[in-house]
Protein backbone atom coordinates (compact mmCIF):
# COMPACT_ATOMS: atom_id res chain seq x y z
CA UNK A 1 0.00 0.00 0.00
CA UNK A 2 0.98 3.52 -0.84
CA UNK A 3 1.74 5.69 1.57
CA UNK A 4 2.89 9.01 1.78
CA UNK A 5 4.01 10.50 5.59
CA UNK A 6 4.49 13.99 6.23
CA UNK A 7 6.55 15.34 9.11
CA UNK A 8 8.71 18.77 10.50
CA UNK A 9 5.61 21.43 9.82
CA UNK A 10 5.12 23.57 13.15
CA UNK A 11 4.98 27.25 14.03
CA UNK A 12 7.94 29.74 13.48
CA UNK A 13 8.50 33.53 13.68
CA UNK A 14 8.44 35.13 10.59
CA UNK A 15 11.81 35.02 8.77
CA UNK A 16 12.58 32.00 10.33
CA UNK A 17 13.02 28.00 8.57
CA UNK A 18 11.66 25.06 9.00
CA UNK A 19 12.36 21.58 6.75
CA UNK A 20 9.59 19.32 6.12
CA UNK A 21 10.17 15.86 5.22
CA UNK A 22 8.15 13.09 3.11
CA UNK A 23 8.98 9.70 3.41
CA UNK A 24 6.93 7.69 0.70
CA UNK A 25 6.94 4.06 0.48
CA UNK A 26 5.02 1.05 -0.46
CA UNK A 27 5.54 1.76 -4.63
CA UNK A 28 6.67 -1.17 -6.30
CA UNK A 29 8.32 1.03 -8.58
CA UNK A 30 9.97 4.46 -8.16
CA UNK A 31 7.60 7.30 -8.54
CA UNK A 32 8.20 10.15 -11.29
CA UNK A 33 7.86 12.95 -9.48
CA UNK A 34 7.26 14.56 -6.09
CA UNK A 35 6.07 17.64 -5.27
CA UNK A 36 5.19 20.00 -2.01
CA UNK A 37 1.53 21.71 -1.98
CA UNK A 38 -0.12 23.75 0.10
CA UNK A 39 -3.78 25.24 1.17
CA UNK A 40 -4.08 28.39 3.06
CA UNK A 41 -6.59 28.74 5.67
CA UNK A 42 -10.46 28.79 4.88
CA UNK A 43 -9.06 27.99 0.72
CA UNK A 44 -11.18 25.93 -1.44
CA UNK A 45 -9.16 22.22 -2.45
CA UNK A 46 -9.39 23.60 -5.65
CA UNK A 47 -6.76 26.38 -4.85
CA UNK A 48 -4.07 24.11 -3.19
CA UNK A 49 -0.81 25.68 -5.06
CA UNK A 50 1.96 23.83 -6.07
CA UNK A 51 5.02 25.15 -4.25
CA UNK A 52 7.93 22.91 -5.05
CA UNK A 53 8.72 19.33 -7.32
CA UNK A 54 11.43 17.02 -8.14
CA UNK A 55 11.82 14.80 -10.73
CA UNK A 56 13.17 11.67 -8.39
CA UNK A 57 14.87 10.36 -11.75
CA UNK A 58 17.69 13.27 -12.94
CA UNK A 59 17.00 15.85 -9.69
CA UNK A 60 15.26 18.75 -11.82
CA UNK A 61 13.47 20.97 -9.73
CA UNK A 62 10.31 23.13 -9.83
CA UNK A 63 9.48 25.90 -8.04
CA UNK A 64 6.17 28.38 -7.92
CA UNK A 65 7.32 32.15 -7.90
CA UNK A 66 6.15 32.69 -4.74
CA UNK A 67 8.48 30.51 -2.91
CA UNK A 68 11.42 30.66 -5.66
CA UNK A 69 14.67 31.63 -3.37
CA UNK A 70 13.36 30.48 -0.32
CA UNK A 71 12.33 27.06 -0.24
CA UNK A 72 14.71 24.15 -1.46
CA UNK A 73 13.38 20.43 -2.59
CA UNK A 74 15.65 17.59 -2.03
CA UNK A 75 15.55 14.03 -1.82
CA UNK A 76 17.61 10.88 -0.47
CA UNK A 77 16.76 8.00 -2.40
CA UNK A 78 18.63 5.80 0.40
CA UNK A 79 15.82 7.02 2.53
CA UNK A 80 13.16 7.25 0.44
CA UNK A 81 12.08 10.77 1.65
CA UNK A 82 11.45 14.24 -0.25
CA UNK A 83 12.46 17.29 1.64
CA UNK A 84 10.99 20.78 1.73
CA UNK A 85 13.65 23.04 3.30
CA UNK A 86 12.00 26.46 4.05
CA UNK A 87 13.67 29.24 5.02
CA UNK A 88 12.84 33.27 5.36
CA UNK A 89 9.46 32.56 5.93
CA UNK A 90 6.48 34.57 5.76
CA UNK A 91 3.00 34.87 7.47
CA UNK A 92 1.55 33.84 3.91
CA UNK A 93 3.07 30.68 3.55
CA UNK A 94 0.90 29.66 6.81
CA UNK A 95 -0.83 26.62 5.64
CA UNK A 96 -1.61 22.78 5.12
CA UNK A 97 1.25 21.25 3.71
CA UNK A 98 1.01 18.14 1.49
CA UNK A 99 3.04 15.83 0.01
CA UNK A 100 2.41 13.90 -3.23
CA UNK A 101 3.49 11.32 -5.43
CA UNK A 102 3.79 9.97 -8.83
CA UNK A 103 1.62 12.05 -11.66
CA UNK A 104 -0.30 10.84 -14.72
CA UNK A 105 0.94 13.28 -17.12
CA UNK A 106 3.68 15.97 -16.55
CA UNK A 107 2.50 19.13 -15.11
CA UNK A 108 5.55 19.54 -12.15
CA UNK A 109 2.99 22.05 -10.35
CA UNK A 110 -0.29 20.63 -11.29
CA UNK A 111 -2.06 19.12 -8.13
CA UNK A 112 -4.94 17.09 -10.34
CA UNK A 113 -1.86 15.17 -11.87
CA UNK A 114 -0.69 13.53 -8.86
CA UNK A 115 -2.03 10.42 -7.94
CA UNK A 116 -0.72 9.60 -4.55
CA UNK A 117 -1.31 12.16 -1.32
CA UNK A 118 -0.22 12.19 2.39
CA UNK A 119 -2.63 13.71 5.10
CA UNK A 120 -0.36 17.01 5.47
CA UNK A 121 0.80 18.74 7.90
CA UNK A 122 0.52 22.30 9.46
CA UNK A 123 3.13 25.20 9.31
CA UNK A 124 2.21 28.40 11.10
CA UNK A 125 4.50 31.62 10.49
CA UNK A 126 3.54 34.09 13.06
CA UNK A 127 4.72 36.59 15.72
Amino acid sequence: RVQLEESGGGSVQPGGSLRLSCVVSGFTYSPNLVGWFRQAPGKPRKEREGVAAIDTRGGTTYYSDSVKGRFTIAQDKGKSTVYLHMTDLKPEDSAMYYCAADVRGWKPLGQYEYINWGLGIQVTVGS
